[in-house]
Parts: C-alpha cells; structure tokens; sequence
C-alpha cells in the first residue's frame, strides 16, 4: 500500500495515482489526513510525495506518517526536486528582509505556489504570485522598501529579466542576488526530439 503525498488534481499526483489501482494509493493532503487515514491492516506501507511541494509541510506529513507506522518506507533519496528545494531555502533566507516578495510563476504551477507560501510563512510582509513584468501590482510594490523576487522552476530566466527591468525602470534599484547554490544541471534530450 502506498501513501502519496501530494494535491489532489495535479497532474504528478494523477499520473502516479494512475499507474497502480485505486485500492493501492492512497492520497494524503495534509497533516490531518496523516493523523487519519486509514491503511488495511498488515499491510506493507511505502510512501511518495509530489515533487513540487512545500519541504516544511511534506516533513511535517511524513513525520505524522512515521510516528503513525514505524515501518513505513519512504524513497532513500529526497523526493522533492533540487529545483523546488533550492528556490524555498533562499525564500525563507530572504524573507524577513522584504516588503513584498514577488514569485514569477504559472497560477496552475504547484512549486510557484508554494514559493509564495513559503515566503509569508518565513516572514515577507506581502508575497505574491505574478505571470510576468506586466502582472506587477505597481500599488503594492510601491509601498515596499525592499522586494524579493524568486521564479518557479519552469519560469525562464528572460521573465525574471524583465520584472528586473521593469522595476529598474520605474525605481533606483539595487539587485542583490542571495544563496550561494547555482544550478548546473543539464538533461540531455530524448534522441527522437534531436533527430
């Protein structure tokens, strides 16, 4: 029996559930369900999580689970994406230090998400979700002192470029950049699609 971790509705979460039968996952949402839920007994437990969610909260879930069911299994690496890890780790190191953070990101993209939850969860005054430079609330972030500004996963470089530049344009900005890990990882195209 397996425990995903995860939101219902997300295309991870409704791909992985639909690879084994329903009587064989069981999706958990929130420390809640963890305290809940319910596996037939004697069964062996495992558990999964989404790779696009909150570090803080899957720890918590997963805590809940393993105090819950001593044998339970999880995976031996960490499930969560290096992507989605490192983004959270330099959002919660910055903050307390901003007014308003602002997190470039698809509505429907999980990991941009949780970014901005993260951010007010580790003290930004205001943080929200915004598609590119030209979804900026000039009205709140004109009563910021100090802005953040992290991207989801899939954001490309050219959006965060150009809510710099639209903030340089409109203020006397100083960018600092926070966190000393940078990404170097490059996944090498499936054949058919460089033939």
């Amino acid at each position: 029996k397996v425990i995903l971790i995860g939101h219902k509705g997300h295309p991870e979460v409704e791909g992985t559930m639909g690879q084994v039968n329903a009587d064989q996952v069981t999706l958990v949402e929130t420390v809640e369900d963890a305290r809940t839920v319910q596996p037939p007994e004697d069964s062996n437990l495992a558990f999964a999580t989404q790779t696009t969610l909150s570090i803080d909260d899957t720890a918590e879930i997963i805590s809940v689970l393993q105090f819950r069911f001593p044998d339970i299994t999880g995976p031996r690496g960490e499930d969560i994406c290096y992507a989605t890890t490192n983004r959270q780790k330099a959002v919660k190191d910055i903050a307390n230090n901003v007014d308003l953070m602002l997190v470039i990101g698809a509505s429907n993209s999980s990991n941009s998400q949780r970014l901005v939850e993260v951010a007010k969860q580790a003290g930004a005054a205001d943080a929200v979700l915004i598609a590119d430079k030209d979804a900026i609330d000039w009205e709140r972030a004109d009563k910021a002192g100090h802005i953040g500004l992290s991207a989801g996963a899939s954001a490309p470089e050219s959006l965060v470029q150009g809510v710099i530049q639209a903030l340089a344009d409109r203020y006397d900005l100083t960018v600092t950049e926070h966190g000393d890990i940078r990404e170097k990882v490059n996944f090498k195209l499936p054949s058919i699609l460089t033939q």
